[in-house]
């Protein structure tokens, strides 16, 4: 009976955990740098994620790396008008329930250091360079080890889990990426933020403006560029360009150290963001999972959460599996993940989508106009704020969530438009906002799968 499984990151390592320590399963995790990395993605863990890392017994992970706790956002305009926004945390139970902040390394190095405690859990610092695939069936893969000498890893699954970045990707589903923005990164240090506990979202021009602390005595700012048009590091544009443009519009009490973090040499980071659909993986013995599967703009950080709740419920898939050696019925079965992973992951992945649609840059006033109203329905409270929150916090799962809030918005729309008394100009405006947000919306849903969305018990699962 096999039980053995190949895994390419330590993040896919999460899937069999606890599960290869109860099952003993062996698993062999090859890893390009097991080195601690510095990276300004994965900062962020919404409470949802929170959860899922509670499921998988994980949580411990997130203590002695200086985590900071984060309960909600306060969204600026740039005249300094603002409202808070609070994650509706008081149906859960979870001990300490909130989201997290940290730097990225510190997490993935506590993780490392979790799995380097299992006995039948092998951590072996290489690069994989290719599948070894045999008719038609994925069988292992080629690596180069950290001193050079090439090998292969055989095991009957396969588990892809090489990031945003993926070499093997091309090999298992068929490519569909889009780069629509850059993001600009800096550290400020021993600043507070206005709110404690509460990340900053700036409704800046051209694009917004993200803060959120990473450590007790360090906040992360990230500056959201539309476009390939990045301004010159090396020539200083980026320099005229953060101090001049974005520095006026951020909160009076993040300015000056925001200054202070551009004029420090090498704090400056860029980084491109990628957003692609889910696309179902075909090539028996093998999984792709993580950024190598599918991304969403981060903008509203939920790639963490997204991440956790596949590996949980592929853990679940996986458990009662014994016998690994019939690829083709392994693979048939392991097609329940992408029905069962839908409704939290599309949820997340089409917010996304439209968060960054309002707030991109756009010379077409009814964009600009949308954003006005987005931020005044989440000016409105109660379950229409709640309810929003929580789809951004990954604690409502639910795709019908999103039609409705697109039907109160477009009330609140045509009410904000048409009160006290409708005119003819005001029914065309609301008309207007309507079909230009369908068009932003849309599309979006369209590419997660309407079907596997709204009608997943027409699917196998």
């Amino acid at each position: 009976m096999v039980k053995r499984m190949l895994s390419l990151s330590v993040p896919a390592l999460l899937v069999l955990l606890w599960p290869a320590l109860l099952d003993g399963r062996r698993v062999h995790v090859i890893e390009r740098d097991l080195t601690e990395p510095h990276r300004m993605v994965g900062e962020l863990l919404q409470p949802g994620g929170y959860l899922k890392l509670v499921d998988l017994g994980l949580e411990d992970c997130l203590e002695d790396i200086d985590a900071q706790r984060v309960v909600g956002y306060t969204l600026y305009k740039k005249n300094g008008e603002h409202i808070m926004l609070s994650y509706p945390l008081e149906k859960f139970q979870a001990a300490d329930m909130s989201g997290r902040c940290f730097h990225n390394g510190r997490f993935v190095q506590k993780m490392r250091e979790k799995a380097a405690t299992l006995p039948n859990v092998r951590l072996e610092q290489g690069t994989v360079t290719s599948l070894i695939e045999e008719k038609g069936t994925v069988k292992g893969v080629n690596y180069k080890t950290k001193d050079g000498r090439e090998l292969s890893a055989y095991a009957p699954l396969t588990i892809v889990c090489d990031g945003c970045f993926s070499n093997l990707r091309r090999s298992l589903c068929n490519l569909k990426m889009d780069i629509p923005s850059t993001y600009v990164g800096l550290i400020l240090k021993d600043c507070q933020l206005p709110y404690a506990n509460h990340g900053v979202l700036v409704m800046s021009d051209p694009s917004p403006v993200t803060f959120y602390p990473v450590s007790s005595t360090e906040v992360r700012c990230l500056v959201l560029i539309a476009g390939q048009n990045v301004p010159s590091i090396a020539n200083g544009e980026m320099v005229n360009y953060l101090t001049n443009v974005v520095a006026p519009q951020v909160p009076s009490e993040l300015r000056d150290a925001l200054i202070t973090a551009i004029s420090e040499e090498n704090n400056i980071r860029t980084m491109q963001f990628r957003s692609m659909p889910a696309t179902c993986s075909t090539i028996p013995g093998s999984l792709l999972i993580g950024d190598a599967f599918n991304m969403r703009h981060p903008l509203s950080a939920g790639g963490m959460t997204v991440a956790l709740s596949d590996i949980v419920v592929l853990r679940h898939l996986l458990k009662p599996l014994t016998d690994f050696n019939d690829a083709n019925a392994v693979s048939k079965y392991l097609q329940r993940f992408y029905t069962l992973r839908k409704p939290l992951a599309s949820t997340i992945n089409i917010l996304a989508g439209v968060t960054y649609q309002v707030f991109s840059p756009s010379l077409d006033p009814s964009r600009k106009e949308i954003r006005e109203v987005f931020y005044g329905y989440l000016r409105v409270g109660g379950i229409f704020t709640n309810g929003a929150i929580g789809l951004l916090a990954g604690l409502n799962p639910r795709p019908l969530s999103l039609p409705f809030h697109f039907i109160a918005v477009a009330v609140y729309t045509f009410g904000r438009l048409l009160l006290p008394f409708p005119t003819p100009k005001g029914i065309l405006r609301a008309a207007t906002l309507l079909y230009v947000a369908c068009g932003m919306i849309f599309p979006i849903i369209k590419a997660e799968g309407i079907k596997h969305m709204f009608f997943p018990a027409i699917f196998p699962a």
